[in-house]
């Protein structure tokens, strides 16, 4: 039995976090939330392949069993594994890690390291925004396998958000719902990647760039040196260092030659824009753009203040996730028409 994800619908051009202060919790999960002890999550591991390179998939849920949960399902950007990115223990912090807040939610949240990232297979391919749409098709193959249900609400950021709204435009009817963050459309007038433009020559010499404790602190410093706590980049740089010291450069290269890569008008489904305040990876005018041609109803553009590019490893990620959830629990529209027959 496939289990539709929770519907939503919104019709403002643009709204402020504050609109989204009230939040509809899964019917559920609402006491378990209120509560003072977390629910225990649960962790997974799988595998898939692709042409002889393996991909790790990793699941978090809740421990208690339950009912089917709606699938949400992160995609990680160019820099960091994804267990990084969404998974982040912080000793004395709350809701770093995204994976345990969606889950303690009531959501099926899974994610991959695409190839050449984390966990899965190094190889001498460059690990592109094609690359990883592929990656997502075999991974939701194993979600389909293991869970029973066939599609899913995508969550992307930055590069991540191109895997993410280039999948939905291949796959469409595996998507329910997409979360863009830290977006990027034509890259037109974008100072990061005018700066990112200047590496080509570099980047197109090898398959992979290196990575290390002084890259992981300008990644938070770059926009807004107070979006972050200090200690994260420490944190991030030890939690990368284990996989190695490279990262694939696909993404990279893609961004600064191949833009765009996600067609609007091929995006059916309900989409949410995040945008912090301080990020440069986009203009805000390329945004209202790509936002103007969706044609989906039920379609948001959030910009929060505080935030830069990684918004869910800063400090004012409470009012990221905050955005993110009205979204995603949104209640389903009412069909006047049909309700006055």
């Amino acid at each position: 039995m496939q289990h539709a994800f929770p519907g939503r619908v919104r019709r403002a051009l643009l709204v402020s976090v504050s609109a989204a202060a009230t939040l509809l919790l899964p019917a559920a999960t609402a006491a378990a939330a209120a509560s003072p002890v977390a629910p225990a999550v649960r962790a997974e591991e799988y595998w898939t392949a692709k042409q002889g390179i393996k991909l790790w998939i990793y699941r978090k849920q809740l421990a208690a069993p339950g009912t089917a949960r709606p699938v949400l399902f992160l995609v990680h950007g160019s820099s960091y594994s994804a267990k990084t990115m969404f998974d982040l223990q912080v000793p004395d912090r709350e809701n770093y890690s995204m994976m345990d807040y969606f889950a303690r939610l009531g959501f099926d949240v899974w994610t991959m390291d695409h190839e050449g990232y984390g966990h899965s297979d190094r190889s001498a391919g460059l690990s592109g925004i094609a690359s990883g749409v592929d990656d997502l098709a075999l991974a939701m193959a194993v979600v389909k396998r293991v869970t029973g249900q066939t599609k899913a609400a995508f969550f992307g950021q930055s590069s991540g958000s191109l895997r993410a709204g280039a999948f939905a435009n291949a796959f469409p009817d595996q998507v329910t719902s997409l979360v863009l963050d830290a977006f990027v459309w034509t890259g037109e007038g974008s100072p990061t990647l005018e700066k990112r433009k200047l590496q080509l020559p570099a980047l197109r010499k090898s398959n992979v760039r290196k990575v290390d404790a002084a890259f992981y602190s300008g990644v938070f410093t770059r926009d807004e040196a107070g979006a972050a706590e200090p200690m994260i980049s420490a944190l991030v740089t030890d939690a990368e260092r284990k996989y190695g010291n490279t990262v694939p450069n696909g993404t990279y290269i893609d961004m600064t030659t191949q833009l765009p890569l996600v067609d609007p008008l091929k995006l059916h489904c309900p989409v949410l824009i995040l945008r912090g305040q301080h990020d440069g990876i986009a203009t805000d005018a390329d945004i209202i753009a790509f936002y103007s041609r969706l044609p989906h109803p039920d379609k948001q553009l959030v910009k929060i203040g505080g935030m830069a590019h990684t918004a869910m490893l800063g400090v004012n990620r409470g009012r990221f996730l905050a955005a993110m959830q009205a979204f995603l629990t949104m209640p389903p529209a009412i069909d006047i028409g049909a309700r006055a027959k």
